[in-house]
């Protein structure tokens, strides 16, 4: 075929299709530095032989990232290949195009205390689920016309437009333990909706001692008049998440689930009280709570924060075994085994280990040797 250049293949096993055992080390190991090399240039990223592959012009920039046709050039034994056969090279050694995903990063210098303090607040509302409350807030928008999203037909599905876009803002929380949702609604959500929705709150629980409400830094948020009228609400208290982490908030998860299922792709373009409508009939559906909206959003389960939750939950019992469950081990060593080399590697690294971690001991488990049992009020283990 006119145009068409046959993949040229190399002498080496390493790129036969179907690699034997052989003498030992063989082929196999002529893959792995193939696969080495190749490695080594892809990380280094683009460079010139890059550049004049795909610059239109002499000033042009190397790319960013790379394609089949840009390894070709920067490869010397891969510039007779087809991108075809680049590609199946690449795959011989396990290399491959993957999807890449964002690094999660917060500028905040005090990221690690306030990850912390959420933390003590979500353990306190687990272990006092009748005194204490821990919500989540945020703000969401939307418009009138509907978001594109894929969707199933014969040819392409078109977002319809007509009229004048519109906006509307929804403030919300979600509580942390049942799934609860609260929300208010308007044109603007500024300082007198934020502190409209404290008061909203305080009526929503009105038996517990203590509010804790999650929320991230926005300048509304923090606000002189809103910090100002928190004061007539003495059981809330903000919890500041660090700045620029929304994966700490997980009503994020609630407003995508409700793009996903009310906004993207909607008929409704003309009727613009009946998308409010829907979107209200949405969050209304978690009123009394929802174990498949914590699930959703990661309150329920193995996430982070769902560990979090889960671990405040356990007895007395499981939380001193906590160490071996962890697969957490301590070790020190001493030239005699005493009541008192055992009270120092208590006191030196396992005490302070678990505080610096926030995980409450209450009980240390041991067999029973004579380092560990005696009296009271005179054995130096137990003194400890």
């Amino acid at each position: 075929m006119a145009g068409y250049r046959s993949m040229k293949r190399k002498e080496s096993l390493a790129w036969s299709p179907t690699n034997t055992v052989g003498i030992a080390g063989g082929c196999f190991a002529e893959v792995e530095a193939v696969k080495e090399d190749l490695l080594e240039t892809l990380r280094a990223g683009p460079g010139e032989a890059a550049r004049r592959e795909v610059a239109v012009g002499a000033s042009g920039p190397a790319p960013s990232r790379w394609t089949l046709r840009t390894i070709r050039a920067s490869v010397d034994w891969l510039t007779e290949y087809t991108v075809s056969g680049v590609w199946r090279g690449l795959q011989t050694c396990g290399l491959g195009l993957h999807t890449s995903c964002a690094r999660l990063f917060s500028p905040d210098p005090d990221y690690q205390s306030k990850v912390r303090r959420l933390h003590r607040c979500l353990r306190n509302a687990a272990r006092h689920p009748d005194t204490v409350v821990a919500v989540f807030l945020d703000e969401f928008g939307y418009q009138r016309w509907p978001e594109v999203a894929p969707t199933w037909g014969v040819e392409t599905a078109v977002a319809p437009r007509a009229g004048n876009n519109q906006q509307w803002r929804t403030i919300g929380a979600l509580n942390a333990l049942t799934g609860q949702v609260d929300y208010l609604d308007g044109y603007i959500v500024g300082r007198q909706q934020v502190i409209q929705f404290y008061s909203r709150l305080e009526r929503a629980y009105p038996k517990v001692e203590l509010i804790y409400v999650i929320q991230d830094n926005w300048n509304i948020h923090t606000h002189p008049d809103v910090l100002t009228a928190l004061e007539d609400y003495p059981r809330i208290i903000p919890v500041w998440l660090p700045t620029y982490a929304p994966w700490l908030n997980p009503i994020e998860k609630l407003w995508r689930w409700l793009r996903q299922d009310v906004l993207k792709m909607h008929r409704w373009v003309e009727d613009w009280p009946q998308v409010k409508h829907r979107v209200h009939a949405f969050l209304d559906q978690f009123t009394h709570g929802s174990t498949a909206l914590l699930r959703y959003v990661g309150l329920v389960g193995k996430g982070k924060l769902a560990t979090v939750i889960n671990s405040s939950c356990l007895p007395d019992y499981r939380i001193c075994l906590s160490k071996f469950i962890s697969k957490v081990a301590v070790a020190k060593l001493y030239d005699r085994k005493t009541a008192l080399t055992a009270a120092n590697l208590l006191n030196d690294q396992v005490v302070p280990f678990f505080e610096e971690q926030e995980v409450p001991l209450s009980r240390i488990l041991t067999d029973r040797g004579t380092e560990y049992c005696g009296s009271p009020d005179s054995h130096a283990y137990e003194l400890s």
